[in-house]
């Protein structure tokens, strides 16, 4: 189809019909014809911008943000983009004060509340100092429910989960809102209150019975109260809608293992479905240990942040994320490296009716990768990974502590990254080791041990989809 003499309307509409596919190179591509047709035009230049942040080409979305400035733009979404596009430059400074030029435009605006408040904490792990602008706007519109969602989040990942429960009750409140009743819910189980968030739970389940976070919530709720069976007919009918729901699938999993259902056991099979292999040696070194170094060295530079960032695992520790975008050749060489250990676990898998084998071609590409420095005393809580097919854990440099009898350090699985009664343990163990990679379903709860000492715990994890 050719775009000469297409409206820019027309072309943007294409562009942006890519993006929600999730065809993000190709929406660069047409984003970047519609800026090319039509050069006056400041709003192509933003969207360019935004689509190779999201890509995190982040220098020329830099570029492309301060030429829709140039052409007359000054919407605080265009800041947000090059606020995003300094951070991923690992030039914090500048980021914040676009950030706050974003909030300068939009006192209220949300999205940039929580991006400055997540960059300033994991600056400095001060939550008071990170949550400084949005509490100011919290005073100027205290019946913002939206800012208070935002100020939430902080606290929970701050540690402060009964913080975090009471902003989101007072918010709730005298409200007819669906996300702050399945908000609180969760908040409320993790603090213990099993029965209160099952109350939120059941109130957003009326306020929205359609809605698929209401209905997760309401399942979740059930099974920290000790009710699976209440759970189940939720979680069928949501993974009936969503059949690759990794989240769902394991909130299945756990209703079948509180009910003693073997369906639990077939989806939880640790013979079957988790895999340790080792790197190979890329082209270029030695040895497996010499590339281990490099790659440890490098990573370690791009390790920029003294704590976890929100919405993440991690607790006591940095995330640097889109490593595979580095220029550092030890990084560039680490596909190469972990490419036969994929194809051999995929040939060992083989096919099956199950999640997992049913969608094994034997190809498969990067869904995200990302690299983890946990400090001493830092961990992973249990989680799942929504999105996934298969998920890992590469260990690159360990403390000495993963040799202790403990388990410090460790991968463990199986234990429920929400509250249950009873409380389910851990089922499964993988002791790391330099070199290592562990490869397994991305709906398997997974966390690990608290290490101490004095070293780091340094990893590469990525997920991966058929392809």
């Amino acid at each position: 189809m050719t775009t000469a003499g297409a409206s820019l309307q027309s072309l943007t509409d294409q562009a942006d019909a890519l993006k929600a596919a999730g065809r993000l190179g190709e929406a660069a591509q047409a984003y970047a014809r519609a800026a090319a047709q039509y050069p006056r035009s400041a709003v192509a230049e933003h969207n360019l911008a935004a689509t190779l942040g999201d890509l995190a080409r982040y220098g020329e979305a830099e570029a492309r943000a301060r030429a829709a400035f140039a052409k007359g733009l000054d919407a605080p979404e265009t800041w947000m983009v090059l606020a995003r596009a300094l951070q991923g430059q690992r030039r914090f400074d500048e980021s914040e004060a676009a950030f706050a030029e974003a909030l300068r435009r939009r006192p209220a605006m949300a999205e940039a509340h929580r991006e400055l408040a997540q960059l300033i904490w994991m600056r400095t792990g001060d939550i008071g100092v990170a949550t400084r602008a949005l509490d100011r706007a919290i005073a100027g519109e205290p019946q913002n429910p939206v800012l208070r969602l935002v100020k939430a989040k902080a606290l929970e990942f701050a540690g402060d989960e009964a913080g975090s429960y009471r902003v989101l009750r007072e918010a709730a409140a005298g409200r007819d809102d669906y996300v702050l009743e399945a908000m609180a819910a969760d908040a409320a189980a993790r603090i213990g209150e099993a029965e209160v968030g099952l109350a939120h739970a059941d109130r957003a389940l009326r306020l929205a019975p359609g809605e698929r976070l209401t209905q997760t919530t309401f399942a979740q709720a059930c099974l920290a109260a000790g009710r699976p069976e209440a759970a189940l007919a939720a979680l069928i009918d949501l993974r009936r809608q969503a059949p690759q729901d990794q989240h769902v699938i394991a909130l299945l999993a756990t209703a079948w293992r509180m009910l003693d259902d073997p369906r639990y056991r077939a989806l939880y099979d640790y013979d079957a479905f988790v895999g340790q292999e080792r790197l190979a040696t890329p082209d270029g070194w030695p040895d497996l240990e010499a590339y281990l170094a490099d790659l440890a060295s490098a990573l370690l530079e791009v390790h920029a942040f003294w704590t976890h960032p929100f919405d993440q695992s991690l607790r006591g520790g940095s995330q640097a994320p889109d490593i595979l975008n580095e220029e550092h050749p030890a990084i560039r060489a680490f596909p190469a490296a972990l490419g036969p250990a994929v194809a051999r676990h995929l040939q060992r898998l083989g096919q099956g009716p199950d999640p997992v084998r049913s969608r094994n071609t034997g190809r498969w590409a990067f869904q995200g990768a990302w690299s983890v420095r946990l400090r001493p005393n830092g961990f992973h809580a249990n989680h799942v990974h929504p999105q996934g097919w298969l998920s890992s854990a590469c260990y690159v440099a360990l403390p000495k502590a993963v040799e202790g009898a403990g388990r410090e350090g460790w991968l463990k699985f199986g234990e429920p990254g929400i509250p249950t009664r009873p409380v389910l343990e851990p089922e499964h163990f993988v002791k790391p080791e330099p070199g290592l990679l562990a490869l397994f379903p991305s709906y398997m709860w997974h966390g690990t041990v608290p290490f101490g000492g004095e070293e780091p715990r340094l990893t590469i994890a990525f997920d991966l989809a058929p392809a």
